[in-house]
């Protein structure tokens, strides 16, 4: 015990082995005990706490006569090393037990994946000593893959030995390779590619061995195709791709697993797909590929939506009908997929590979043909009714009908936890302070506790949450971290004065418009941290009570009146945030005024003149012409977009400092938002009445986003869509800007704010499109892009909603005879919603584009828009 408190781990083996069992028992109680006291010594005594936990980790492993409790001890995550730290010590004073033990020990760390990696020398070391191979699980091959990279000198000497030499040599490598190719993820090691570390190549070293029969061919070639089969990131299925592509099957070892190269087809990533098309194909060309098969296949490939693989599918059937002309009965239903692809010119290649090898099918199969062709673009709807006659069916007649998703209503936020225990639960949880509602509901809830019993909350959340990280200010420095900075408070691990002394914070004239909403939410936590279990905050003004994170006139007027009868002044930034949150265009509101103006206090007196105020915050975005910023490296629009937060007295005079910038303190200037952004979950519940100003403010982050400078930065377009209040140019610029974001979930994002104003009846299509026009037209904005976007919300079934939108937006795009670079993806999304849709009409500039020659896709789509218009 004098060597292991001294943290002398080298002297433990040699005293352990003068010990009996009964001796061992009544050590290893003492060594519990002192192991509880040091987890208390990290904070003073961290180097000494380091030594003794060494020490503790070899003595204790000596110690436990049963397998189970020794994998416990050394699996502990106060003592696990770092990297089997001290695993030779250990092996020493276990050097006695039986294989049994030994191998039950090593299989008991090797099933935890953490503790498996970092106590891979160990678990070798006992299955060594067992006699039994090391167990593969992820944590050792982690393990494992670590000490080739550690131990290996390959980067500094070009002498040292390659990855194979030493893959060659190791024992293990039969088992953990297979094991490895079979990972959900791959070590970051077997990632690298033969560029990074050519000598530490792993799928050619692995390729190498299959060559040499160090490793089963079979056992290989099985692990990497199931690895890819199940899919998953692309990082994580680049190692089983590479050795696949490496060992080279052969066309036997393809024809044994064309099941699987048709799953990877239908579901694989577009590189897995590729590859297994690839692999099929050989075998089709050859004739051994069953033409069941082969149909499964084409299925498949021409679901997808990648038009490289829809076309080398197309092109593939071709050859095999050209050979074998009885297979069509077969394959053309298969082909018939590709009539609902979402590309026109597809369609068409579909249909006249159809038509070409029509003569060779039977009636029946003839009849589901030209049921499949229904699905197809009104472009082709004159040739398939040439092909196949009267049996094909459009749906002609029947009336358009737009879809757009249900007007969303904003649901009732419950009221906060009844009790300590469940106010708790609702701390814990994990996310709380991401959410803005269960955020607004947990943070009112620990305010009200606190004020009523804060001996009891203070008790059950210090017994709740143990040790902290947050015992110093420097910890919110630079940020509130959510309930966190109110719960320091509450503990005492921080002087509540120090949070006070942050409530003059206030942005600068060129502070960011994103710093000034995330400074509002951590003002209002500075305040309620201050305040939090004292008289002076009972609960809170501004708790929301719907989901958008407005709140009810009605509600509003009765806590005011539950403070006026408390004797109790409003917080004020708890105030300041209840009135930007309060609903003005309520039905109730002008009944709350009347009764907040009969309150006669000095907060209800604001909220009645608030209320009574049509438009208290407003806001306008422009865009710096050429004549003004000429410069060169300031072209790209985030430097040319300019937020004028109008002037407000009220807000300048009235609300706390952090607020003012609302009221017109900043100074209208661009803003590039080239800084992290952070709390922008919370933005849209900060201005859930005002969606103008909200979605001007989001405005500098969506324009850096359009030139994949950023992601999530269209996460509040959806909270701005649902909010309340009048609908600008920022709401249609902040449109504009998402849809042509640089990140797919952002455009994704957008495509649902655009359809949420459009089901409430709050979109401006045609300001939208004028928004998209300039930014296609000056380059900012990829049509490709812009196209994706559009597709996506046409193929919800708002057709007519998106062509509103890009019949405003393609005059000025199409130019005057010199359209967007890459604008034919876009005309091909409107063509297919005018089909769709009905609407007729001409179009500026389209005529021109249309009637020039070539077969490009922009002036055939361009040709099939101006005939679906005049059709």
């Amino acid at each position: 015990m004098e060597a292991v408190r001294g943290g002398r781990a080298e002297d433990v083996p040699a005293r352990l082995e003068r010990l009996g069992a009964a001796e061992r028992r009544t050590v290893l109680a003492r060594l519990k005990v002192l192991r509880a006291e040091v987890r208390g010594w990290e904070s003073k005594r961290p180097r000494e706490a380091a030594d003794v936990r060494r020490a503790l980790y070899v003595a204790g492993a000596g110690c436990h006569p049963g397998a189970a409790g020794a994998a416990t001890w050394l699996g502990g995550r106060d003592l696990l090393p770092w990297r089997s730290e001290g695993g030779d010590l250990v092996l020493r004073v276990v050097a006695g037990q039986t294989p049994e033990w030994l191998a039950e020990v090593a299989g008991r760390l090797a099933a935890r994946p953490s503790v498996a990696e970092h106590s891979y020398r160990v678990i070798r070391g006992l299955a060594e000593r067992a006699g039994c191979p090391v167990p593969a699980t992820d944590g050792c091959v982690l393990g494992w893959a670590w000490e080739f990279r550690a131990g290996s000198r390959w980067r500094r000497s070009a002498d040292a030995p390659a990855l194979l030499d030493r893959l060659r040599e190791d024992p293990q490598t039969p088992v953990l390779v297979v094991h490895a190719l079979s990972m959900a993820e791959s070590p970051d090691e077997l990632t690298w590619t033969l560029t990074e570390a050519p000598r530490a190549h792993w799928p050619t070293a692995v390729a190498a061995l299959v060559a040499e029969g160090v490793l089963d061919r079979a056992e290989v070639l099985g692990a990497a195709v199931s690895r890819l089969l199940r899919g998953g990131r692309p990082r994580d299925l680049r190692f089983p791709l590479d050795v696949l592509r490496l060992v080279e099957p052969t066309a036997a070892e393809f024809r044994e697993r064309v099941p699987d190269l048709v799953g990877m087809v239908a579901d694989g990533p577009s590189p897995i797909a590729g590859y297994a098309q690839e692999a099929l194909s050989a075998l089709a060309a050859d004739g051994t590929l069953a033409t069941g098969a082969l149909a499964e296949m084409t299925g498949a490939a021409l679901f997808r939506t990648e038009k490289k693989l829809v076309r080398a599918q197309l092109t593939l059937v071709g050859k095999v009908l050209a050979r074998e002309p009885g297979a069509a009965a077969e394959l053309l239903p298969a082909v018939a997929e590709v009539f609902a692809n979402e590309d026109t010119e597809l369609q068409g290649r579909g249909l006249k590979l159809v038509g070409r090898h029509l003569p060779a099918v039977d009636g029946a199969v003839r009849l589901e043909l030209a049921g499949q062709a229904g699905l197809l673009s009104p472009v082709h709807r004159q040739a398939a009714v040439e092909l196949f006659g009267g049996s094909v069916e459009f749906g002609a007649g029947l009336p358009y009908e737009e879809i757009l998703p249900p007007v969303p209503e904003p649901q009732p936020v419950g009221p906060p936890a009844a009790t300590v225990e469940e106010l708790v639960e609702d701390l814990l949880a994990k996310g709380v302070s991401d959410d803005p509602v269960r955020f607004e509901r947990a943070l009112d809830g620990l305010v009200r506790h606190a004020h009523r019993n804060r001996e009891a909350l203070t008790s059950a959340v210090r017994e709740a949450f143990g040790a902290t990280s947050w015992a110093e200010p420097y910890h919110f420095a630079y940020e509130s971290h959510g309930v966190h900075s109110v719960l320091a408070a509450l503990l005492g691990a921080v002087d509540p004065s120090w949070f006070a002394s942050r409530l003059s914070w206030e942005p600068e004239a060129t502070a960011c418009l994103h710093e000034g909403l995330t400074g509002i939410r951590d003002t209002r936590l500075w305040e309620a941290a201050s305040l939090v279990g004292t008289n002076a905050l009972p609960f809170l003004l501004a708790a929301p009570t719907l989901s958008t994170g407005g709140i009810d006139p009605a509600t509003l007027v009765e806590r005011l009146r539950a403070y006026r009868d408390a004797g109790v002044a409003p917080a004020p930034a708890d105030l300041a945030q209840a009135l930007l949150r309060v609903l003005r265009t309520d039905p109730g509101a002008g009944r709350a005024a009347e009764e907040a103006w009969e309150l006669d206090t000095p907060a209800a007196l604001r909220l009645a003149a608030w209320l009574r105020s049509e438009t208290p915050l407003a806001a306008d975005v422009r865009v710096l012409g050429r004549e003004e910023d000429r410069s060169l490296l300031r072209w790209h629009v985030v430097h040319r977009l300019v937020v004028d937060i109008a002037d407000s007295a009220v807000v300048r005079e009235e609300f706390p400092p952090a607020f003012r910038w609302l009221g017109g303190a900043l100074e209208a200037a661009p803003r590039s938002c080239s800084h992290w952004i952070v709390g922008w979950e919370h933005w849209a519940s900060v201005l859930p009445a005002d969606r103008e100003v909200l979605a001007a403010c989001l405005v500098p982050s969506l324009a850096r986003s359009v030139g994949g400078g950023g992601r999530e930065t269209a996460e509040p377009l959806t909270g701005t869509a649902e909010a309340e209040g009048p609908v600008g140019r920022g709401v249609a610029l902040a449109l504009a800007l998402g849809l042509g974001n640089g990140d797919a979930d952002d455009r994704l994002r957008a495509v649902d704010a655009l359809l949420v104003l459009a089901s409430r009846g709050d979109l401006d299509a045609r300001r939208v499109g004028e928004e998209l026009a300039w930014l296609l037209a000056e380059g900012s904005l990829k049509p490709n892009r812009l196209a994706d976007a559009a597709r996506t919300a046409a193929a919800t079934g708002a057709y007519g909603t998106v062509w509103a939108v890009l019949a405003a937006a393609l005059p000025e795009a199409l130019g005057d005879g010199k359209p967007v670079r890459g604008l034919g993806e876009v005309l091909a999304v409107a063509a297919d919603c005018v089909e769709r849709c009905g609407a007729r009409g001409e179009l500026a500039g389209l005529d021109g584009v249309a009637s020039a020659k070539g077969s490009t896709q922009l002036v055939a789509q361009a040709k099939r828009l101006r005939d679906a218009l005049r059709r």
